[in-house]
């Protein structure tokens, strides 16, 4: 049975899709973009609070469906730009504990919505 998880957390979608969608115990996150959920303004400042706030608003997502990152299997993100990899490693690397870090790509695109640096999205399960 599919269970769609919405908060006002995290950004609302800007497109026809949910936040996430849980489906038994797993979860499947929609990309996440640095959108602050309460302006509705991206977050360009630098890709060290571009990349805080996708993860915020992944936390926020994850705490709808009562997960937090512990619970995250799988993640995708995507950049703009490789020679960003680095500080969106260091950001990202701080809301998991390396010994149990949930497996991970890392894909260079041409564009992102609304052209951002950065985009995430998660599989997590509760077991």
């Amino acid at each position: 049975m599919k269970k769609i998880i919405t908060t006002t957390q995290a950004p609302a979608p800007i497109g026809p899709y949910n936040q996430a969608v849980l489906s038994g115990n797993t979860l499947y996150t929609s990309g996440q973009i640095a959108l602050h959920p309460e302006t509705g303004e991206l977050v360009l400042d630098d890709i060290t609070k571009e990349t805080t706030q996708v993860m915020e608003n992944m936390k926020a997502v994850l705490k709808a469906a009562d997960m937090t990152f512990d619970n995250v299997i799988k993640s995708s993100i995507f950049i703009s730009d490789m020679n960003n990899f680095a500080a969106i490693n260091e950001v990202y690397g701080k809301y998991f504990n390396e010994a149990t870090a949930p497996a991970r790509e890392t894909v260079e695109v041409a564009n992102l919505p609304k052209f951002v640096n950065v985009e995430i999205s998660m599989i997590a399960v509760k077991e």
